[in-house]
C-alpha cells in the first residue's frame, strides 16, 4: 500500500478516528510515521487527562506494519507483546515519533536467515507540546523469515 494512501485509511480507521489520533506523516520508504493525539471530550478521562487507552491505541499498529513493509512478503511479522508506562499526565496535543533503520532492519534480517524466530524489543516516547516524555510505549514484534513452499523449484 502506498504511504499516502495508508495515510488516509489510518487517518478515517474507526478506532483512530474515534479516539482521536491523527497520522501526520508516513515516510515513503515507511522507515518513519509520525502520529499525534489532540486532547478532546472523546479521549479524555475522569481527571480531564489523556485517557490511558487511546495514548496506548496511538501508537498500537506502527511498528509492526513499518517492519512488515521494509522486510517484505518473504517475513511474518506480528505484535507479540506491548506494555506502557505512564509517566506524567498528558494535556494538550502529544506525539510520537517511530523509527526505524536500515541497521535495525538488517539485523532482524540477520537474526532470522535461518528461520528462526526474533523477538526485537522496540519502545517509542509520547511527548507533549513542551518536549516532555508523558508515557514510554514498549513492544515486542515477532518476526521469522516464511519457510519456502514446497512446491517451489530448487535453486540451481
Amino acid at each position: 500500500m502506498h504511504h499516502r494512501l495508508a495515510k488516509i485509511i489510518f487517518n478515517l480507521w474507526p478506532p483512530f478516528l474515534g479516539a482521536g489520533v491523527k497520522v501526520r506523516r508516513i515516510r515513503p520508504d515507511w522507515q518513519e510515521v509520525d502520529v499525534e493525539l489532540r486532547l478532546g471530550l472523546g479521549n479524555r478521562n475522569y481527571v480531564g487527562v489523556h485517557f490511558g487507552g487511546s495514548l496506548y491505541a496511538m501508537t498500537d499498529p506502527f511498528f509492526m506494519l513499518m517492519t512488515m513493509k521494509n522486510l517484505g512478503r518473504d517475513y511474518i511479522v506480528w505484535d507479540k507483546a506491548g506494555s506502557i508506562d505512564y509517566l506524567k499526565p498528558g494535556r494538550g496535543v502529544v506525539s510520537a515519533r517511530f523509527r526505524l533503520d536500515a541497521v535495525q532492519l538488517q539485523a532482524f534480517r540477520d537474526a532470522t536467515a535461518n528461520g528462526d524466530k526474533h523477538l526485537p524489543a522496540l519502545s517509542v516516547s509520547i511527548i507533549d507540546a513542551d518536549g516532555d516524555e508523558v508515557a514510554r510505549v514498549n513492544k515486542t514484534l515477532y518476526i521469522r523469515r516464511k519457510k519456502p513452499a514446497a512446491d517451489a523449484p530448487a535453486a540451481r
